[in-house]
């Protein structure tokens, strides 16, 4: 399951823990120390001044295929990617409960943590956090703001709990966000949490099938 706390971040209110670079460098003057390194990097320091944020409706949805339920704002960070941020990886999980149960986890502000989706082992799919936004689930600052991070519900050691609709699901929600972002479907783009630097979670474990999930995704892709 997510990682409690951001490493460095605080809540989503106002802006997050380091003002997302803006406070530090003085609003506006982040936007004229970036135009040296492009008109990119011009547009994404526009997103970081304070006050600047895109138009979002409570329970809009990302993906066509999900249902939506609302993290606590206390475990995931306001953001504006890919503008502000890159997006260039999925991180896998595995939830270590139930479906109900990390439901709730996510929605309780104590815990400190969420992840942009959780996907059933009926193939269901739930939303809790906008992919704009900056979900608490690798235990890694950097990793959450470039990552996109899915939960499977089941445990590592069950190899049972990891269903055919399950890997469906989750395979057409990945083709769905490598769409979006342009994010390769290989191991180098699709990280476990365990591969997380410095994280201390073992999921989605030896029993997650990564060759059938990127060759599912792959198919998706291309249907």
């Amino acid at each position: 399951m997510g990682s409690k706390g951001d490493k460095g971040g605080t809540g989503n209110k106002g802006r997050p823990g380091r003002s997302r670079r803006a406070l530090l460098l003085g609003g506006l003057g982040v936007v004229a120390a970036a135009a040296v390194a492009g008109r990119e990097e011009v547009e994404r320091a526009w997103w970081l001044v304070p006050g600047v944020s895109k138009p979002r409706k409570d329970g809009e949805l990302d993906h066509a295929g999900a249902s939506w339920t609302a993290a606590s704002p206390a475990n995931w960070r306001l953001a504006d990617r890919p503008a502000d941020y890159r997006v260039d990886r999925i991180v896998v999980h595995v939830t270590q409960g139930g479906f109900k149960s990390s439901v709730d986890a996510f929605k309780n502000p104590f815990h400190r943590a969420s992840a942009h989706y959780i996907v059933g082992q009926d193939g269901h799919i739930e939303q809790m956090v906008r992919e704009l936004d900056v979900a608490f689930h690798s235990g890694s600052r950097s990793m959450n703001e470039r990552s996109i991070g899915i939960e499977h519900v089941g445990f590592v050691d069950r190899p049972k709990d990891f269903t055919d609709a399950m890997y469906g699901a989750s395979a057409r929600l990945a083709a769905d966000i490598c769409r979006r972002y342009g994010i390769p479907a290989d191991r180098k783009h699709f990280v476990g949490h365990s591969e997380v630097p410095g994280a201390d979670h073992t999921d989605p474990g030896r029993h997650w099938d990564w060759d059938r999930y990127l060759r599912l995704t792959g198919e998706a892709l291309r249907a």
